[in-house]
């Protein structure tokens, strides 16, 4: 114990960041499909982490090719158990953007575009955005249908769920 003339004992040094525990790193490939627009969609996500794989789909009878690239996203990144470094890839222009340009302007406008309309589809953003802030992202957009072998596995998973969300 201390007396008062005694300095106090000190606390453990804070560990150094090379001690902390590194991220798992994802990459990730995401795709939207829909026959008719809109019309029954369907979205796809391709996980691959060392020597993991995973593969999600799913569908809506009714829906958007927006709504399908954005909720590919979402569900990929819900699919995670803790935190990671994700590295997403999209050939979704619209979603890329919106989440690396578009997002901080849509949250300071109250989810108003710059010329004052309500953003589309602001629940996917929105759960989208709360989900992006639990790992660390980076985005990249490939070209669709042009032979990427992750994009078209994402794609094939995206008309999968065409099929399984229009029954």
């Amino acid at each position: 114990m201390n007396s008062p003339t005694q300095a106090p004992a000190t606390a453990p040094a804070p560990a150094t960041s090379a001690a902390k525990i590194a991220k798992p790193e994802v990459i990730v490939y995401t795709d939207g499909a829909c026959k008719g627009n809109p019309g029954p969609g369907g979205w796809g996500a391709w996980l691959k982490s060392a020597d993991h794989e995973k593969e999600l789909f799913g569908g809506e009878p009714n829906t958007t090719n927006n709504r399908m690239e954005i909720m590919a996203v979402i569900e990929a990144l819900a699919s995670l158990k803790r935190s990671c470094k994700v590295t997403i890839y999209t050939d979704s222009e619209y979603v890329k953007k919106g989440m690396t340009e578009w997002m901080s302007g849509w949250i300071r406008r109250g989810w108003k575009t710059a010329d004052g309309k309500p953003v589309k589809n602001a629940d996917l953003w929105t759960r989208l955005n709360a989900l992006a802030q639990l790992h660390s992202l980076e985005w990249r957009w490939v070209k669709g249908h042009a032979g990427d072998p992750g994009n078209e596995r994402a794609d094939a998973l995206a008309n999968k769920g065409v099929s399984s969300g229009s029954r």
